[in-house]
């Protein structure tokens, strides 16, 4: 029979970003309902926090890959650890957050394992062994039931800000398993330095409140009020894929389909129509204001709160209020 499940976390920086928590919490759920056990891979340098953090998750072991080599991703050096570790274990599922690593690693992985893969799943079920996913198509428009016919190394990877987060498991005992590590012969990719793009606040896949703006902004020197009012609610200013194609804003603020999913407890959409491909970004939001002058727009039809009027006099108008507004 094989093992049980197996998450890879990603870490950046020496921290856990919060989409590992889901792709924990969905390795729990699943374990659970079919009486597996599951297990964490951590990779990277210095990781003696990041693998305290998570003893109190109920996994069965941990396994740390710590080294200097390690530090940051290198998808070959990466796949010959993971490779060398897990190839004898016969896990049931291998499971990655659909990040840019995750979605580089993931199919990697399969691959030398002879396993299956699934890409940015929103849902998952498991019978005999077997992975039953959903992941959206064609743009959002569609959401495909894919089924496996492998009952091993079932790679996956989950959309991040759709499954619920992990729950502390206090009393269980958790092993934890240190992994050698050394570099794989032939190494053709040598990382040499990072070049990170200009900070744009905090990373909208992580906000409580989001703020985006769309092709209604009609240009990047309007994203001043979003910014300020952003700043106000203590959140992160976003993007429609439109306004990302302009040359407005970074490709790291887009929501939506081919940008990032986010879940914030209260978006705001700017001058944003509503395409298909927008709203399966941000769907998941508890509280969506969307302001636009457009009153058939499709924004509004997923919208809790809905303003027909000029963002230029609504925005102002709200963050007068905001700095009046008792703290």
């Amino acid at each position: 029979m094989p093992q049980g499940i197996l998450v890879i976390t990603e870490q950046r920086g020496g921290g856990l970003k919060n989409v590992n928590l889901e792709v924990i919490g969905e390795a729990q759920r699943l374990s659970d309902a079919c009486g597996l056990g599951f297990s964490i891979f951590v990779l990277g340098h210095k990781m003696e926090t990041i693998t305290k953090s998570l003893l109190n998750y109920g996994a069965d072991e941990i396994f740390v890959a710590d080294s200097e080599i390690l530090k940051e991703y290198n998808s070959q050096v990466y796949v010959h650890v993971l490779v060398d570790t897990v190839a004898g274990k016969k896990s049931v599922a291998i499971f990655l957050p659909a990040t840019a690593m995750g979605k580089d690693l993931g199919p990697r992985l399969a691959a030398r394992l002879g396993g299956a893969y699934i890409a940015d799943c929103i849902w998952l079920s498991m019978a005999d062994f077997l992975l039953e996913a959903r992941r959206l198509v064609y743009g959002g428009k569609v959401i495909a039931t894919v089924k496996s016919s492998h009952p091993e190394f079932q790679v996956v990877t989950l959309k991040p800000n759709t499954f619920s987060k992990a729950k502390e498991i206090f009393g269980k005992e958790t092993a934890v398993t240190s992994v050698a590590t050394q570099s794989p012969p032939g190494l053709r990719t040598v990382l040499k330095e990072i070049i990170y793009e200009k900070e744009y606040g905090m990373d909208i896949a992580e906000a409580r409140v989001v703020v985006s703006g769309g092709r209604g902004m009609k240009g990047s020197e309007n994203y001043g009020m979003l910014e300020e009012l952003a700043g106000l609610l203590g959140g992160a200013v976003g993007a429609s894929r439109a306004a990302v194609d302009a040359g407005w804003r970074p490709a790291d603020t887009q929501v939506g389909l081919t940008g990032k999913t986010v879940a914030p407890e209260l978006y705001i959409a700017c001058g944003i129509s509503g395409s298909p491909q927008h709203l399966a970004g941000m769907m998941s939001s508890g509280c969506i204001v969307a302001i636009n002058k457009d009153p058939d727009a499709p924004i509004f039809k997923v919208s809790d709160y809905g303003i027909v009027g000029d963002l230029f006099q609504v925005v102002p108008r709200m963050i007068e209020g905001l700095k009046k507004a008792p703290q």
